[in-house]
């Protein structure tokens, strides 16, 4: 019998999340946690996004110095409430909020970082310096309200995905971003010309909404903080800080250090803040830092645009739109046929859906996508939204491609005897580890996995009728 090498694996698209501020944290060091509660405005923050029943126990212990039997917290709650008790008590130690500690007769307890109480302690009831962005600042001779800062970040966003998609925009982006996009993942160098082509998760990336793109853009930014000798807890302070700050309020930059200076100058470029001039001291938070800091999902309205895509049934998708960035998106999975100045007019093909699913954007994604932005005669009228012939098409065509399952193995073929094959066989299927065989050829493949206990279980077989 012989071995034959392994058997090409499919490669997977890596799957695509972005953590909420919470999950981000729960990432980082405890050493790197214990220096941002060092900061008030951190541990409010973090206090404000605690589930409600974990912004319970938290007040209720913040003013006692010992610890609290686990089980006078755990009656804190009904009984029917038990599992939401067991997830906040292990948010609250993955953010080392709190931690264990013994009472006196050995019983377990909870008590809370004492950095943590200490500084939240001072959030809630004043004290300690104000933070630098905060100080007295002269009247701004040109001040900015929110509709224009709302404009602002909405374009600087849009400049990025311009990027991306590679529509023609007057503006571009500095070498720092195209290397962020390069960092996750988002885009690649082609391989002829060297020049940055979008990936497949950068084709997911398009299709999520605003607040999760800049959310996950931010992380990434903050894992290459070193690369621009910034200091991660530094950057995180100012973030949470912004969280704080009043949408259409300008802060002064007095006090800021260099290298907060040049954070600030990449948050301007991703439209997360608004600065007339570099040196003119003061600068707006836009409603994308204020949902970032404080880990929103979700956009509010007036930061989305409203649907504008109508979906008929003979597969035509109409974009009543004047954007070159939201045409672009269309154009992932449609074929465009006319574009007017407010309106583009694109159809679903074979063609076109399969190339968006060779660059890794789903069915489900298209789908999700055009419900997202239905325009809103589509969503006034009697559900579905989308046509269920078109739903259920474009779903066919991703099962399609799907006919085939692709596993790493190691083939087994070459064998003397049938019974030899046979008693291999029933040995690996009865290990679970066998993926295909043919009886005829006498051929077999079993897992990555399962091959060392497979071929110990030959050697032996061997001894045994030698």
């Amino acid at each position: 019998m012989a071995e034959a090498g392994k058997v090409a694996k499919q490669p997977q698209s890596r799957t695509f999340q972005c953590k909420n501020l919470h999950d981000y944290l729960k990432t980082l060091p405890g050493s790197t946690l214990d220096k941002l509660y060092n900061h008030p405005t951190t541990c409010l923050a973090v206090y404000r996004e605690l589930p409600e029943i974990g912004r319970h126990y938290v007040i209720r212990i913040l003013f006692v110095e010992q610890p609290v039997p686990q089980a006078v917290v755990a009656s804190w709650l009904a009984q029917e409430h038990s599992k939401e008790h067991t997830e906040v008590i292990k948010v609250l130690s993955e953010l080392r909020v709190w931690q264990e500690a013994a009472i006196p007769g050995g019983l377990p307890g909870w008590i809370l970082n004492p950095i943590f109480k200490k500084n939240c302690r001072m959030a809630l009831l004043g004290g300690g310096k104000a933070n630098c962005i905060h100080s007295q600042l002269d009247a701004d001779s040109k001040p900015r309200d929110i509709p224009f800062l709302d404009q602002y970040a909405t374009e600087r966003w849009e400049c990025v995905l311009h990027y991306m998609v590679g529509s023609q925009q007057q503006e571009g982006i500095s070498a720092d971003a195209v290397r962020l996009l390069l960092h996750a993942r988002l885009m690649k160098r082609d391989e002829d010309d060297g020049s940055p082509v979008i990936t497949r998760e950068g084709f997911q990336f398009l299709l999520m909404d605003t607040a999760q793109q800049v959310w996950h853009f931010i992380l990434q930014y903050l894992d290459t903080v070193h690369e621009h000798n910034l200091d991660l807890v530094e950057c995180l302070t100012f973030l949470f800080q912004l969280s704080f700050s009043t949408l259409g309020k300008d802060y002064t930059t007095q006090g800021m250090s260099e290298a907060m200076l040049k954070f600030l100058q990449h948050l301007r470029e991703f439209g997360l803040v608004y600065q007339r001039k570099r040196k003119g001291g003061r600068f707006y938070p836009t409603r994308l830092a204020l949902n970032i800091a404080a880990g929103r999902t979700s956009a509010p309205g007036d930061m989305e645009h409203l649907g504008y895509i109508v979906v008929e049934t003979n597969y035509r998708v109409y974009a009543y739109t004047d954007s070159n960035l939201q045409v672009a998106l269309v154009a992932l999975f449609c074929e465009m046929m006319y574009r007017f100045p407010n309106l583009s007019v694109g159809i679903l093909t074979r063609d076109s859906v399969r190339q968006a699913l060779r660059s890794g954007i789903t069915a489900e994604q298209m789908i999700n996508f055009l419900r997202l932005h239905a325009h809103p005669r589509m969503i006034a009228q009697a559900p579905p939204v989308l046509p269920p012939t078109v739903v259920d098409q474009i779903k066919l065509w991703e099962n399609e491609r799907d006919r085939f399952n692709f596993s790493e193995g190691v083939l087994y073929s070459q064998f003397l005897s049938q019974q030899d094959f046979q008693v291999l066989r029933d040995h690996a299927q009865e290990k679970g580890v066998l993926i295909w065989q043919n009886e005829r050829t006498r051929t077999m493949v079993v897992t990555k996995g399962g091959h060392d206990d497979v071929k110990r279980f030959w050697k032996r077989y061997n001894r045994g009728n030698d």
